[in-house]
């Protein structure tokens, strides 16, 4: 038995993760889902909780080896149980195998929360998996876990990406309020270049105010020194009128 975990966050609020679940599928990544249909849908009496049941068909390439101890088999069929939880605010899925079920077993468990730093805008995801392979020898059934394990794997990243784009479709929201966030952020730069402005102008201003008034004192000590020359050049003048004065009076 070979065990997977997977673990990742969407930037997106829960109740917009469980609208675009129903419409994960097709999306331009996960290819190998080929159609998706509704076996059972029924919602508690509280209207709280809504269980769905799904039948998942996949068509997806396969190792020659494994191809020969399935006989051929190019499709698969997987059943999906899954449970929208309001008031706990959880989106639970579980899935199984049934086709090469007799060869191999698939429990699939998929939960989405509520990020709990940030539930208003962030949802977690976490995905766990037990593959057990029922082989007559065990280093087949070694071989077809790991090659599980890691198709696992692949088909996760692959997975993320393409709900990623069903979002950015189903919940263009979230493009309003990406916008939001840059005028936000261009206010912010926008009232601390004004804060910059200002402040430079402020001591542009105060500069000038002291330059004109060292300009004022230069001018008054200069008008102050002229006055006093001129004043002394009166005097002189005054003491040579009287001097001319006296001597034509003899």
């Amino acid at each position: 038995m070979r065990l997977f975990s997977n673990t990742c966050e969407f930037h997106y609020a829960w109740d917009q993760i469980t609208t675009a679940n129903w419409q994960k599928y097709p999306n331009e990544m996960s290819t190998h889902v080929i159609a998706v249909d509704v076996l059972r849908r029924e919602l508690d009496p509280t209207g709280t909780i809504l269980t769905s049941e799904r039948l998942i068909t996949c068509k997806q390439s396969i190792p020659k080896w494994l191809n020969t101890l399935i006989g051929g088999k190019e499709v698969t069929y997987v059943r999906e149980v899954s449970v929208v939880d309001l008031n706990q605010k959880t989106l639970t899925l579980r899935s199984v195998n049934l086709t090469m079920s007799h060869l191999l077993k698939v429990y699939e468990t998929v939960t989405y929360k509520p990020d709990s730093m940030d539930p208003d805008h962030k949802t977690v995801f976490n995905q766990e998996a037990q593959i057990t392979a029922h082989a007559t020898w065990s280093r087949i059934g070694d071989k077809v876990e790991e090659w599980s394990v890691e198709r696992f794997g692949q088909n996760a990243v692959k997975g993320k990406l393409g709900f990623e784009s069903v979002l950015s479709v189903v919940c263009p929201k979230e493009v309003s309020e990406c916008i939001n966030e840059n005028i936000d952020i261009v206010k912010l730069k926008t009232g601390e270049f004004i804060k910059d402005s200002t402040e430079i102008n402020r001591n542009l201003v105060t500069k000038t105010e002291k330059l004109l008034k060292e300009a004022d004192s230069v001018l008054t000590e200069t008008l102050q020194k002229t006055k006093t020359e001129i004043d002394a050049q009166r005097g002189l003048l005054g003491q040579y009128y009287d001097y001319f004065k006296e001597a034509f009076r003899r």
